[in-house]
């Protein structure tokens, strides 16, 4: 295995750490809200943190067509690493422009799937 591949399994692993956790019924992302903006669980934040990394980012992203690709369930179930990386790019900036973005992305099941298709892509990249 390459050191390029080595790092992009790190990285996705870094992520798929999330999904179970993300994943537990009549989970809560905001823990309140503070005036006009939330307070994101803990590990929401850590998730954050780790998918605004610079490897993550899609410094050419447009935001109005990743937020299309990310709602549009048959772009994600085949979505290329690229296109995660713009879906991911979204949602970490997003928050810039929408407070409650990061939340509102989770409740709705949009980041799980996300990761759903990452763990797909993990799987095909130790193949190989």
């Amino acid at each position: 295995m390459d050191e390029q591949t080595r790092l992009t399994l790190e990285k996705i692993d870094q992520l798929l750490h999330f999904l179970p956790a993300f994943e537990q019924s009549n989970r809560t992302f905001i823990e309140k809200w503070d005036g006009f903006y939330p307070v994101y669980a803990p590990d929401v934040a850590q998730f954050v943190r780790l998918a605004g990394d610079p490897w993550w980012m899609d410094t050419g992203y447009q935001p109005q067509e990743a937020g299309q690709m990310l709602a549009n369930d048959a772009i994600v179930q085949s979505a290329s690493l690229d296109q995660i990386k713009t879906m991911l790019t979204f949602f970490v900036r997003g928050e810039r422009f929408s407070d409650g973005h990061w939340g509102s992305l989770l409740e709705n099941g949009r980041i799980q799937r996300l990761l759903h298709r990452l763990k797909i892509l993990r799987k095909e990249l130790d193949a190989a």
